[in-house]
């Protein structure tokens, strides 16, 4: 912790390695929180371009260095928004008409790199209960998945997630817990529990 703080702290004082190094540990994640939200890949890295980009332009108002990590979600969440109202405005389609398409095998290499082993079968299963719990995603409200996103696949605590959006932290525990209570409601009607999916839910 307090090495990633002497990082931003360098990094708010213009050191450009510093925030090149910043970029190369954050990437992933910026880039995972942008697709879990729009289940899009080009999206996602538009996200995290203009994430970082930003990030460079505004590093140096950074007020305190331990608060990076809410402070970059803040941007990134600014980014998607911005990105969803594009879409709204050009397009009038709304978010929940995404579905995967060619962003299939990228989803499953963000999702099961982490859990991937030498059995096959366990392999698949871990790839398709994935792509369920991301289609179940797509379907909560944007401000349920953002909260979602942020606490089950980030691991923020309810304060950096309060923080980074702006809200109380009563606020996001409601939306986080609605938000689960609507994926658990329709994993149910798929009829997924733990003994059918043979996967740890």
């Amino acid at each position: 912790m307090m090495h990633a703080e002497d990082l931003v702290t360098r990094a708010r004082e213009g050191d450009a390695v510093a925030q090149g190094k910043l970029m190369q540990a954050w990437y992933k994640r910026i880039y995972n929180f942008g697709y879990k939200f729009f289940f899009d890949h080009d999206l996602a890295m538009e996200v995290a371009q203009k994430t970082f980009i930003a990030m460079h332009r505004h590093i140096a108002y950074l007020q305190e260095a331990s608060r990076f990590r809410p402070w970059l979600y803040t941007i990134a969440v600014n980014c998607c928004r911005e990105e969803l109202r594009k879409r709204k405005n050009s397009r009038a389609v709304s978010l929940h008409d995404l579905r995967p398409g060619n962003d299939e095998e990228d989803s499953r290499t963000w999702e099961v790199a982490a859990h991937r082993d030498d059995n096959p079968e366990r392999t698949l299963r871990q790839a398709e209960l994935a792509d369920i719990l991301q289609g179940c995603l797509m379907q909560l409200s944007d401000e349920q998945r953002e909260v979602v996103i942020m606490k089950e696949y980030e691991g923020m605590k309810f304060r950096e997630i309060a923080e980074a959006l702006n809200l109380s932290e009563n606020t996001v525990k409601s939306r986080m817990y609605y938000g689960l209570e609507a994926m658990k409601r329709m994993l149910e009607r798929k009829k997924i529990t733990r003994e059918t999916i043979g996967y740890e839910l």
